[in-house]
């Protein structure tokens, strides 16, 4: 199989690590994952990865909670979810490094762009935690800002979902799924795709994305492929 893209950047939701369980980690889930990307990464294409930390904490839970508290302490959630797929990683024998936005050198190295293509050009996948290291953005928003610094080809959006539809699938059993769509349709119709921030960083720096589901065995080397599955956005 000869994949289209030669750097990819995946963007895996924290909750996709949950597995069934929809909190923390999964650890057959993470080793699916980590297996995924390796096919991949055996094919030669470059990966780095930014991963969320929803199956550890979504946010305020508490009207009394700062904001900024919060996302900082989501920012620490992706960071655990970093270090689980780095060692699923190395466990496979994949090399893998974890860059952090926010320091914490005993651990991770601090995010630095060219260190990042460095590593991506030598055949480490990158995973990058703690989000931009600023409270207000979104890991949709850090991946489409690492997308742009790494000069991904595309980013693989990995969810629960299968794609994009137009309702809610788990609502509306009658939601239309879209095969293809445009930044400018996505951001207009408010689709849920990514966050609107994130949505128009890619439609600005003409990111593209496909998203599909993680759960389904091959589709992260199906969409290297250029396979049509999920939804994809130009």
């Amino acid at each position: 199989m000869k994949p289209i893209y030669r750097r990819v950047l995946l963007k895996i939701s924290g909750e996709a690590l949950a597995g069934s369980g929809r909190f923390g980690i999964n650890e057959e889930m993470t080793r699916k994952v980590a297996s995924e990307v390796k096919q991949i990464h055996d094919l030669g294409v470059e990966v780095a990865i930014v991963v969320g930390g929803g199956n550890f904490w979504r946010g305020r839970t508490s009207k009394d909670m700062d904001r900024a508290t919060a996302d900082y302490m989501g920012m620490l959630a992706t960071v655990m979810n970093s270090l689980a797929l780095q060692d699923a990683f190395l466990a496979l024998g994949v090399p893998a490094k974890v860059q952090t936005a926010i320091e914490m050198r005993e651990i991770a190295e601090p995010y630095a762009r060219r260190k990042a293509l460095s590593h991506l050009e030598h055949g480490d996948v990158v995973i990058f935690g703690a989000g931009t290291g600023n409270p207000f953005f979104s890991t949709d928003t850090t991946a489409a800002l690492r997308a742009a610094e790494m000069e991904a080809d595309v980013i693989l959006l990995a969810k629960n979902i299968d794609g994009v539809y137009d309702s809610d699938p788990a609502v509306n059993p009658d939601a239309k799924m879209f095969s293809e769509l445009t930044h400018m349709e996505v951001v207009e119709r408010d689709l849920k795709v990514m966050d609107l921030t994130a949505a128009t960083l890619c439609k600005d720096n003409n990111i593209k994305i496909h998203v599909f589901a993680i759960a389904e065995e091959g589709n992260v080397l199906k969409a290297i492929a250029g396979e049509k599955i999920g939804t994809i956005i130009k």
